[in-house]
């Protein structure tokens, strides 16, 4: 369907709206002169029954989940309440006087309560629900859109690993490493790059860089280092505790780097226990 006849549908629908709000309008300031309004809120009470019901048409149409469903409730709700009263119009001929006063809306005591009642709660009722809506529907965020906290902590996520910063680790003081004991292996830093080269083949967007005062001012562990604290804090670790993410959480280091030491742990574990056998 092409803009000229979108146009033309919204226009016919406007049109058929308006006529059936004029229809609609007349029986409704009868009904509100009989239950005692006077003159200009009898003029105002179709436009809080049918004015109430194009506003929970719009919130439906904008809501999701419980919240159009609610919507939609309300509009059923304030669609049956004009239907009843526009039906008692057109049963009553002396609510079609110019000069109406007081009149009963039914011949029977408990129906003429029950409508009186409906037709007094429907102006209280459109300014709780009506509130309600419009409450909802300024509040309403659509799916997938992140809270503007979330966006921020993202942009700040995305800026960080933009920059490529090497990981910043805690150094454990007072170790001594005999450097002829470490096993020969491949740097940890240059294999942590590899990976990371490997993994992410989308282009990066430019972001700033972070000010020299917020980064962290702790030392940078070696190769040495990081192997020497990892052979002291899994000592007494059997072989098969020895993973990557337990590791990383004892070293509190990078995945990366926790999958190498944890290779090289584990070549050291099965040379020492080859040794053994070859001595017994």
């Amino acid at each position: 369907m092409n803009r000229k006849a979108k146009a033309a549908l919204v226009l016919a629908l406007v049109a058929v709206v308006a006529m059936a709000f004029r229809v609609s309008w007349n029986a409704l300031r009868d009904v509100a002169k009989a239950i005692g309004a006077d003159a200009t809120a009898a003029t105002l009470y179709p436009f809080v029954v049918d004015g109430l019901m194009a506003l929970a048409l719009v919130a439906a149409l904008t809501l999701t989940g419980d919240a159009r469903r609610f919507a939609l409730r309300v509009l059923a709700a304030y669609t049956l309440a004009s239907l009843v009263l526009n039906y008692v119009h057109g049963l009553l001929p002396e609510l079609h006087s110019e000069s109406i006063g007081w009149t009963r809306l039914a011949d029977g005591d408990v129906t003429n309560w029950a409508l009186v009642l409906l037709a007094t709660s429907l102006p209280v009722g459109s300014i709780y629900f009506g509130s309600d809506l419009v409450a909802k529907v300024l509040h309403h965020r659509q799916a997938g859109e992140p809270h503007g906290e979330e966006s921020t902590q993202i942009d700040a996520n995305r800026s960080m690993s933009d920059q490529g910063e090497p990981v910043v680790e805690e150094t454990t003081p007072g170790v001594e490493v005999d450097s002829s004991l470490v096993p020969l292996v491949d740097p940890i830093e240059a294999r942590a790059q590899l990976a990371v080269a490997t993994e992410s083949v989308r282009p990066r967007r430019a972001t700033g860089r972070v000010p020299q005062a917020a980064r962290s001012t702790r030392p940078t562990r070696t190769d040495i280092e990081l192997m020497a604290e990892a052979r002291s804090l899994t000592e007494s670790w059997p072989i098969e505790k020895l993973t990557g993410e337990g590791i990383r959480k004892a070293l509190r280091t990078s995945p990366a780097k926790a999958r190498v030491v944890r290779e090289a742990l584990k070549a050291e574990r099965e040379r020492d226990t080859s040794a053994v056998v070859v001595a017994g």
